[in-house]
Order: structure tokens, then sequence, then C-alpha cells
């Protein structure tokens, strides 16, 4: 059974850990794609918009809903695997614990 300094200790320790995490998904890019990559967004795993990247092939003044439509699949997809990639990592450090906010 732990005392109340070890205990401390390892949340300290798990503290720098997720500081270390959080810094490395911020540095971490993932791309997200639509319409077979005529849409490509680059956004980084704490979810900051990188950039927005549009083949001129999926520019029609006559059909902008459609463009809006790829804008709005490659967002989303970038924010899945950010978020997949994020929690992927806090899960390591965690151990697998479920920390409101973290997980």
């Amino acid at each position: 059974m732990m005392n109340q300094a070890q205990l401390l200790a390892q949340m300290k320790r798990m503290q720098s850990e997720m500081a270390r995490a959080q810094e490395e998904l911020a540095a971490t890019m993932v791309t997200g794609t639509a319409g077979g990559g005529s849409v490509t967004v680059e956004m980084t795993c704490d979810q900051r918009l990188n950039a927005v990247k549009i083949a001129p092939a999926a520019v029609d003044p006559q059909d902008v809903e459609t463009l809006e439509d790829l804008i709005t699949v490659a967002v989303n997809d970038a924010l899945r695997k950010s978020t997949e990639e994020s929690s992927r990592r806090m899960s390591a450090v965690t151990g697998g614990l479920r920390i409101p906010g973290l997980t």
C-alpha cells in the first residue's frame, strides 16, 4: 500500500508526463481529407487548424454547397483523427484511467 508521499510523487510524475504529452500533441499534425483528396485539412492534435488546401477542380462557382460540404467532411475527419491520437497518448500516460477532461 502506498503512503501519501509515494502517492504525491506518483501524481507529480503523471502530471509531468501529461504536460509533455500535451506538448507533443500540439506539435503532432493529422490530415483530414474529402472528395478523394480534393479538400485537405491539416490540424494539430490539440485541434488547431493549420491549413486548408482546395484543389482547383473542387471550385465550381455554380456549386458552392458541394465545396462547403467537402470542407466540413475534411475538418470532421481531422478532428476525429486528432481526438483518437490524443486519447491514445493520454491513455498511455494515465495507464488507462478515465480522468474527466483528459481522455
